[in-house]
């Protein structure tokens, strides 16, 4: 695996996205690929009543939670992939539960989501790992805030650290 970017500074990206960065304990691309298999070994042993558990009312299912984590990660992806190629386009924000309605994730068995989870994952890293020294620092804009293409590689693993722990903390213990 080609090295790690560096751990992004303060002004890579807006500050709502700093807590994310920090879920990152180690070098990027090795911890990205951790993260993924730590998924499916989760996911795995989710007993299939679980599946649509939800750990309040209004909260989404553990299926939706997975579906929402390969929906970011689509569209960070996307918006890291544009930001290395020089778009100068801004990117506006997503609405993550208007996204996570339409899904139909809750429909659909969580090994099917599991799958596509890791073949995002798979994609993600792939494109991470094109990425030449110079292309980390490029900039984007998105949500109505400037991004590089590095601190977006460190929203997509921190972000998804993020549910791991809410799905294993939240809708798995007890």
């Amino acid at each position: 695996m080609p090295d790690s970017p560096r751990r992004p500074a303060q002004d890579e990206c807006a500050e709502s996205y700093q807590p994310y960065i920090a879920q990152v304990e180690g070098e990027l691309l090795p911890e990205l690929a951790d993260d993924a298999e730590e998924w499916r070994a989760m996911l795995a042993a989710v007993p299939s009543g679980r599946e649509r558990h939800r750990y309040a009312e209004g909260k989404w299912s553990i299926r939706e939670v997975v579906g929402h984590v390969i929906d970011a990660e689509r569209m960070f992806s996307m918006r890291a992939m544009a930001f290395a190629r020089g778009d100068r386009s801004h990117f506006p924000s997503f609405d993550e539960n208007a996204y996570a309605a339409a899904s139909g994730a809750d429909r659909r068995p969580l090994s099917d989501l599991t799958d596509e989870l890791s073949a995002v994952r798979a994609s993600t890293l792939q494109l991470l790992k094109s990425f030449e020294d110079e292309t980390w620092d490029r900039r984007g804009m998105a949500s109505g805030f400037e991004f590089t293409v590095r601190s977006v590689a460190w929203i997509i693993a921190g972000h998804s650290r993020h549910h791991r722990r809410v799905v294993a903390e939240r809708y798995l213990s007890g």
